[in-house]
């Protein structure tokens, strides 16, 4: 690539200069996932990009209430979630079921993985915000689904049925966890631990 403009959604060439020869075909690609059409309640922007001679005009589409959490939602959403006791609150949580989760697993099957979970589901029109994060067994989460009347004591029916074998992990097991994952184990209660020489 040789040359990156920046237009507006409105089309036409944009100043000139910078190596783009204005006079080249231009070929529309919608980058993957834009819909076809403009929503109101999005923003675009175009970036006219010269390749072997030819430009292109790429559309990015920018929504205003994205799917997933940021990454910064994610850390505040992370940390309003209940600590274990003696265990480091940057790496071990409880979702409000009770279901110890280990930070290091999001999104995978197992016992202590984690998703961050919308209270009111997206796509009931549950936004992106701290407000409306909850950290959740993985699990539980995709059992959960976009329902919205749906008590704790179901959840916690779901969670069982779901991974019938979990359990509460022992000290060992988080120990050994915090090892693999991590290299060292760290305490709440002080600064002590075990390190790997």
């Amino acid at each position: 690539m040789s040359s990156r403009r920046e237009s507006s959604r409105g089309g036409g060439p944009v100043g000139g200069g910078g190596g783009v020869s204005l006079g080249s075909p231009r070929r529309r690609r919608r980058q993957r996932g834009s819909p076809s059409s403009p929503r109101s309640s999005s923003s675009s922007s175009a970036a006219v990009v010269e390749v072997a001679g030819e430009e292109y005009e790429l559309y990015v589409e920018q929504a205003a209430n994205p799917r997933s959490f940021s990454h910064s939602v994610k850390a505040q959403c992370w940390d309003k979630a209940e600590k274990v006791k003696g265990r480091d609150p940057d790496r071990w949580r409880r979702d409000y079921l009770g279901n110890v989760l280990f930070r290091k697993l999001v999104g995978c099957p197992g016992c202590y993985c984690h998703d961050y979970d919308h209270i009111t589901p997206f796509s009931k029109g549950g936004l992106s915000t701290l407000d409306n994060c909850q950290v959740l067994r993985a699990s539980v989460n995709r059992a959960k689904g976009n329902k919205t009347e749906i008590s704790k004591a179901e959840l916690i029916q779901m969670s069982v049925r779901r991974t019938p074998a979990c359990r509460a992990p022992s000290d060992r097991e988080m120990d050994f966890m915090e090892l693999s994952a991590y290299g060292d184990i760290r305490r709440s209660d002080g600064p002590g631990g075990c390190f790997i020489q």
